[in-house]
C-alpha cells in the first residue's frame, strides 16, 4: 500500500482536531484540509504523491461532495406560501412586517449574475482571463454547504434574513451547476446533443417514482447487516453518474442530481447522519487534502501574471456578490444586507468541481487554476470573518407565551399566579361580576358580559398561544373548546366534568379527534392520591417550589444530532425523559436529540430559563 495514502488518512484525521485544539473557529474545515494538502504536497514538504488509489478516492470524494450537497437542498422554500388557514395565523401574520425570502433572494441573485457577466468581459477585455463563459460561472458560484454552516452557527435559518440567504446559495449552486453542463458541452463540440442531457433528468425522475415508497416499508425489512437505504444512495449514486457521462454531461452534475432525487424521498434523519459520516468521515477529506498536495504555490507564485491574478480573482469573487446588496436592503437593515452579500461571496465547493472540468477540457492553465483557487480559499477565510464582524440581530425580546384562562376561579388564579412570569404572559377572562372584583387585584382579570364564541373573539379571549377553559359551567368549556380550535389556537386544554358518562365519554373523544387535551376534576385527584402512595419522591418535586419538573421542545437545529453529554449545561440539569413522536426514550448519555423532542429535566429555577431559551430558540 502506497505510504502517501497512510499520510493522506492521518491528515484528515487530524485536521479538525488541531483545529479544535487551537480553538480557530473562524476557518472551514474544507479549507483546512486544502491548507494541510498544499503542505504536504508539492508546495511545501512534498511527502505526498498522487497515486491510483488516492486518485480513485479523490474523484469518488467530489461526487459525494455534490451528492451531499444536493441533498442540501429544500426546495419547499421556493414553494409559494399557502397563507394562513385560520382567523388567528391571518391575524398574526397581518401583525408581523411582510419580507419575502424567495423575491429578496432571487433578486439578489439576478443582480450578482449580471455583475459577473461584467466582470467576465472586463477580464476578456483587458486580457487577464479571456474564456468569458468560465469567468462567469466561477463568480456566479456560493459555497452552499459553508453558508448553511455559518447561518447555523448564528442561529439565523429560521428568520427572513437566513432564509433569504440560504436560498441565494442555493441558487448559487443550482445555477451555476447548469451552466457549468451547457459549458462543458459547447466547448467539447457535442453542442448539437446538448438535448440528451435531459434523458439525465428523465432517468432520475423514473428513479424517484420507482423508489419513492421505498422508506414507507425501509424499516420492515432493513437490517443492521443490509443497510438498505444506504445502498439505495450508493446505487443512485452510480446509475446518475454514470448516465450523466454516456449523454455528455459532467459526473458531478450526475452526483448533484442523485443527491436531489435522494432528498426528495425523504430519507431518515439517521441515514442522512450515515451518508454524512460516509462522505464527511472518509471519502470527501480525500478530494480537498488532495486538492492541496497538487498545488505548486512556489511556481504558482513565479509568474508575474498569477500574482496580479489572485488578488483580482478574489476581488471578483466579492464584488460579483455585492450588488445583493441593493436586493437585501429592500427587507433588511443596511449593515446586515452587505453582511449577507459578504457571506455570499464565500466559495470553494463548486470552484473546485469547476475547475477539474475545465482542466480537464484544457480551457485554464495551471497557474490560472490556481489563482481561481487560492482566490477562493481566500473568500472563505475573509467572508465569515466580515460577515460577523457587520451582522447584528434585529433588537428583539424573548417572546413570552400568551396563556388566556377562562373563568377565574382559586384553581385558575392559583395555576395562573404559579407560571414564571419571564416565559409566560397571563390573562384571564370571566363573566361573573363577583369573580371578577375577588380576583382583579391578584391577576389580569377580564370581566366579558358573555361568554360565548362570539364575545370571546371580539374580546381577544382566543388571541393566545394556549387556551385554558376551567370555568365551572362544563357545557361552556367544551363549546369553547371547539370555537378555539376552529379558530386556529395551537394548545386547548379544557375542563370535562359532565356528569352525565355517556355525554362526557362522547364530549372526551371529539376533544382528542380535534386535537384538544382535556381533564376531569375527579380523574385529577385520583392520579394525584396514586401518586402520593406509589411515588412520593415525584409527587414532592410536583408540588416543591424548589425542586420542580421542566418541560421544553428542541427547536434549535444548533443541536440535532448532538449527543446529551455533549450539551453544555449537562452537569447541571437531570433529564429524566425525551418523548419523541409521542413515544417515550430513556435518556443516555449518548442519545442524539433530534429536533421537535419534548424533554423533561429538572434543576434550579435561575438555569431553567437559560436552557428553555437556548434549546427551544427557532433556528432551522
Amino acid at each position: 500500500m502506497d505510504f502517501s495514502l497512510v499520510l493522506v488518512t492521518l491528515a484528515a484525521f487530524a485536521t479538525p482536531m488541531i483545529l479544535s485544539r487551537f480553538k480557530i473557529g473562524i476557518l472551514p474545515t474544507s479549507v483546512a484540509e486544502i491548507i494541510v494538502g498544499i503542505i504536504l504536497g508539492k508546495s511545501a514538504l512534498d511527502i505526498v504523491h498522487t497515486g491510483p488509489l488516492l486518485s480513485y478516492a479523490s474523484t469518488f470524494g467530489v461526487l459525494l461532495l455534490m451528492f451531499l450537497s444536493g441533498m442540501e437542498i429544500d426546495f419547499s422554500l421556493f414553494k409559494k406560501s399557502a397563507g394562513p388557514q385560520t382567523p388567528l395565523a391571518k391575524k398574526k401574520a397581518n401583525q408581523e412586517p411582510t419580507v419575502s425570502p424567495l423575491k429578496a433572494a432571487v433578486g439578489a441573485y439576478i443582480l450578482a449574475t449580471v455583475t459577473a457577466v461584467i466582470l467576465a468581459l472586463v477580464f476578456h477585455v483587458t486580457g487577464l482571463f479571456s474564456d468569458i463563459g468560465l469567468a462567469t460561472i466561477l463568480f456566479m458560484t456560493v459555497s452552499l454547504g459553508i453558508v448553511i454552516s455559518l447561518l447555523k452557527e448564528n442561529e439565523l435559518l429560521s428568520r427572513p434574513f437566513g432564509q433569504a440567504i440560504l436560498l441565494f446559495a442555493v441558487l448559487g449552486e443550482v445555477v451555476p451547476m447548469l451552466l457549468l453542463t451547457l459549458y462543458s458541452s459547447l466547448v467539447a463540440g457535442d453542442g448539437a446533443s446538448i438535448w440528451l442531457i435531459s434523458i439525465l433528468f428523465i432517468v432520475a425522475a423514473f428513479l424517484f417514482r420507482k423508489f419513492r415508497s421505498f422508506f414507507t416499508f425501509f424499516d420492515t425489512i432493513n437490517k443492521s447487516t443490509t443497510q438498505l437505504d444506504i445502498r439505495l444512495a450508493i446505487f443512485v449514486i452510480i446509475m446518475l453518474v454514470w448516465m450523466a457521462e454516456k449523454v455528455g454531461a459532467e459526473n458531478i452534475l450526475g452526483a448533484f442530481v442523485a443527491g436531489i432525487v435522494f432528498k426528495l424521498l425523504q430519507p431518515a434523519e439517521d441515514t442522512e447522519q450515515r451518508l454524512d459520516s460516509i462522505g464527511y468521515g472518509f471519502l470527501i477529506p480525500f478530494f480537498f487534502i488532495m486538492t492541496g498536495v497538487k498545488l505548486d504555490i512556489p511556481a504558482l507564485l513565479t509568474s508575474p501574471t498569477t500574482l496580479v491574478l489572485i488578488p483580482l480573482f478574489f476581488l471578483a469573487y466579492v464584488l460579483a456578490k455585492l450588488p445583493a446588496y441593493l436586493a437585501l436592503r429592500k427587507y433588511f437593515s443596511s449593515k446586515n444586507a452587505l453582511a449577507g452579500s459578504f457571506l455570499a461571496s464565500t466559495t470553494i465547493t463548486l470552484v473546485l468541481a469547476t475547475l477539474t472540468v475545465a482542466e480537464e477540457l484544457k480551457v485554464v492553465t495551471a497557474q490560472q487554476s490556481g489563482a481561481f483557487l487560492l482566490a477562493g480559499l481566500l473568500t472563505c477565510i475573509i467572508s465569515p470573518l466580515l460577515f460577523n464582524k457587520l451582522y447584528r440581530p434585529e433588537p428583539t425580546d424573548k417572546k413570552k407565551t400568551k396563556v388566556h384562562f377562562i373563568g377565574a376561579n382559586l384553581v385558575t388564579i392559583s395555576a395562573a399566579q404559579q407560571l414564571t412570569q419571564s416565559w409566560y404572559e397571563v390573562d384571564l377572562y370571566t363573566d361573573s361580576q363577583k369573580n371578577y372584583t375577588t380576583y382583579d387585584s391578584e391577576a389580569n382579570v377580564h370581566l366579558l358580559t358573555r361568554m360565548d364564541k362570539a364575545t370571546a373573539i371580539a374580546s381577544g379571549a382566543f388571541d393566545t398561544d394556549i387556551l385554558v377553559l376551567g370555568h365551572v359551567n362544563f357545557d361552556i368549556n367544551y363549546q369553547l373548546a371547539l370555537a378555539a380550535k376552529e379558530y386556529g389556537v395551537e394548545r386547548v386544554i379544557a375542563r370535562l366534568d359532565n356528569p352525565d358518562p355517556v355525554i362526557n365519554s362522547q364530549q372526551e373523544a371529539e376533544c382528542e379527534k380535534q386535537g384538544i387535551e382535556y381533564y376531569s376534576s375527579f380523574d385529577t385527584r385520583v392520579g394525584m392520591m396514586r401518586s402520593m402512595i406509589e411515588s412520593p419522591s415525584i409527587m414532592q418535586i410536583l408540588t416543591s417550589g424548589d425542586a420542580r419538573l421542566y418541560e421544553l421542545t428542541v427547536n434549535n437545529a444548533k443541536f440535532d444530532g448532538l449527543e446529551l453529554y455533549k450539551l453544555p449545561f449537562i452537569e447541571e440539569i437531570t433529564i429524566s425523559r425525551i418523548f419523541r413522536n409521542h413515544k417515550s426514550i430513556a435518556p443516555h448519555g449518548s442519545t442524539r436529540i433530534q429536533l421537535g423532542d419534548h424533554i423533561v429535566f429538572s434543576g434550579s429555577r435561575e438555569l431553567v430559563s437559560q436552557v428553555r431559551a437556548t434549546l427551544e430558540k427557532l433556528n432551522e
